[in-house]
């Protein structure tokens, strides 16, 4: 999004809901609601009063790993990103400098043949760039076979220079997290689903809201790089292509929890817009342009103006609605990022509510 938008420093969440104060939990945030360009401010407990009975919700059940490890560089120390396993054993990784202050800063990546010393003798050696037009992320091979178990033993949660502190891993696991079948995960949260609650679920439940699990394993995305993701890995299952065509075959409303929901299960849909179980890697990027062809909606937390999340929005609701909603969320002090407030987009048209009722 081309804008001149800039989201002040103080805007950023820098602990979990949960720990700014007494009585607090995960569901704890506020929750911007858009349709059109109509905007309306709620509560994140409102949320099962926003929706209604068929709806769908897209989940992500990726666990995130504790993907942050220490190594050295001669006798310079870095800090490696993990961020997506290649199905020939090697690695995606991002090298970063520590700041000084328990985070990182950016660093240039490569040369190939570097080598990193990790914990426990392990040895990291770049091999060569991820993509030809970035040499941000490299593949680098591991003497270690057990990379997730080096991570688990030796890992921490990737965190940001507008975070406050270190958290357990906890802190960032979803209420929807399941554990892969090969051990593997998300280098990153996807945080649209932090604000859940297993007792928000239960009533979202009760009043007739079904969720559709789906798995997409996110890479790193640095927040100094707004570069469009690279290839991750997805899984569609049967069960849940069966509920979204059924889904999309009544009147219900098919809603993405998170940017990662919409890629994997727009990865899956065929010519014909119905949506197939599949697994593999996905390297879409959802544009105005190419549009979306099974969601109606999206809750998703709030993006940097110059992030490539934003052309996904625009994709969804236009840019008009988009602009409007994020200029709604500056001028009411929102908060950004992983711990930050939420903003849930439904769609207008057909076969929906008026805007004015959603908003409401």
């Amino acid at each position: 999004m081309t804008t001149t938008v800039r989201v002040p420093e103080e805007r950023s969440a820098r602990v979990p809901a949960e720990q700014r104060g007494p009585g607090r939990d995960r569901d704890s945030v506020r929750l911007l609601v858009s349709c059109g360009t109509e905007v309306s401010h709620h509560a994140f407990v409102e949320l099962p009063r926003r929706l209604r009975a068929g709806d769908l919700l897209i989940v992500n059940t990726s666990p995130t790993l504790a993907a942050a490890a220490d190594g050295w560089i001669e006798h310079a120390r870095v800090v490696v990103h993990f961020s997506t396993r290649g199905d020939d054993g090697r690695w995606a990784v991002e090298l970063r400098d520590p700041d000084g202050r328990g985070t990182t800063r950016a660093r240039a990546g490569g040369p190939a043949g570097t080598e990193v010393r990790l914990a426990g003798d392990v040895r990291l050696v770049l091999e060569e760039p991820l993509t030809p037009y970035g040499s941000r992320l490299w593949w680098g091979r591991v003497s270690e076979p057990d990379v997730l178990g080096l991570l688990r033993r030796h890992g921490r949660p990737i965190r940001y220079s507008y975070t406050q502190r270190d958290q357990p891993l906890s802190v960032y696991q979803t209420v929807f997290a399941l554990p892969s079948a090969d051990g593997g995960g998300s280098a990153e949260m996807p945080s649209a689903a932090r604000p859940f609650t297993a007792r928000l679920v239960a009533e979202l439940v009760s009043r007739g809201v079904q969720f559709a699990p789906i798995t997409l394993h996110t890479g790193v995305a640095s927040a100094e790089a707004h570069e469009p993701p690279y290839p991750e890995r997805y899984e569609v299952p049967e069960a849940s292509a069966r509920l979204i065509n059924a889904a999309r075959a009544g009147e219900g409303r098919i809603l993405a929890v998170g940017t990662t929901a919409v890629r994997a299960v727009e990865s899956a849909v065929d010519a014909g817009g119905v949506v197939r179980a599949r697994k593999g890697w996905t390297d879409l990027v959802v544009t105005p342009e190419r549009g979306v062809r099974v969601v109606d909606g999206l809750l998703t937390g709030l993006h940097e103006p110059e992030a490539s999340h934003l052309l996904m929005l625009e994709a969804i609701a236009g840019r008009a609605a988009i602009e409007r909603s994020y200029g709604e969320a500056l001028s009411g002090l929102y908060l950004w990022h992983e711990f930050g407030d939420v903003h849930l987009i439904l769609p207008e048209g057909p076969h929906t509510e008026n805007c004015s009722s959603n908003c409401r």
